[in-house]
């Protein structure tokens, strides 16, 4: 229970790896405001899951878009209505697409820069304003990507945006270091997910993907999620900010 008395909201929390986190931090304590895009019956499925814990966690889901200020607005001014403080921050919510660098469309390079960087640049300034403005010590643990570090074919736009999340993880730890907020990334390598379920299914393709890790492990959300409680404690982690947990498998090492 090291997270007793925290709040937190995750975004894209209603399958993958933030479903996996939410359920990760409510285990140690923390109310949970699950955030998503489209996918309500899968959010309430989150819910009703953390419930059935019966770790007295109160729990909410919040419908919004982080892409645009005006839902991200929405997101966080509920999650405060409901639990009256933030102290945990998890940007998480993104999407993928594979495509080669010249045929990207211009509305495809938007779509993913506007979620997976745009949108945690608002969901952060609007989250560490509340936190601010009510003498939050808060946390924010931005989930990035090996590809901030390497290159990956078809990949240019999403590895773009993870590059940028790694500098704006570094720039915020900066700033918001005088308030007493901490932030950080975590950079998963291949973790299975629904994103990716379907390419990982090709047996070519996984057997290419796991030639290029060196433990020679394709991730599961959970591989995650104790990263996340760790950075997200405050005895544990209170002199850690600006950085990035690797956990790829040894990737980026090559």
């Amino acid at each position: 229970m090291k997270l007793q008395g925290k709040t937190a909201l995750v975004t894209g929390a209603s399958r993958g790896i933030g479903r996996s986190i939410a359920l990760g931090l409510a285990s140690e304590g923390a109310d949970i405001a699950i955030n998503y895009k489209k996918e309500e019956a899968a959010a309430e499925r989150v819910k009703k899951q953390i419930q059935s814990k019966s770790t007295g966690n109160k729990v909410i889901t919040v419908r919004g878009s982080t892409s645009t200020k005006k839902d991200v607005r929405l997101v966080v001014d509920r999650t405060m209505k409901c639990f009256g403080k933030i102290d945990i921050l998890i940007n998480n919510a993104g999407i993928l697409t594979r495509t080669p660098f010249l045929e990207i469309p211009e509305t495809e390079w938007d779509s993913i820069i506007e979620t997976n960087l745009k949108g945690y640049f608002l969901m952060s300034q609007a989250v560490a304003l509340t936190m601010v403005q009510n003498g939050i010590n808060g946390s924010i643990v931005n989930i990035s990507s090996v590809l901030e570090k390497i290159t990956a074919p078809n990949l240019t736009h999403y590895s773009v945006t993870k590059a940028g999340v790694s500098m704006l993880t570094k720039q915020t730890a900066l700033e918001l270091a005088p308030h007493g907020i901490r932030v950080n990334a975590l950079a998963p390598g291949f973790i299975s997910t629904d994103m990716n379920r379907q390419e990982l299914d090709n047996k070519e393709f996984k057997e290419a993907a796991l030639g290029d890790i060196p433990l020679g492990i394709i991730g599961r959300p959970e591989d995650i999620t104790g990263s996340v409680v760790f950075l997200c404690s405050d005895k544990e982690t209170r002199l850690i900010t600006g950085t990035t947990i690797f956990i790829d498998g040894g990737r980026s090492l090559k």
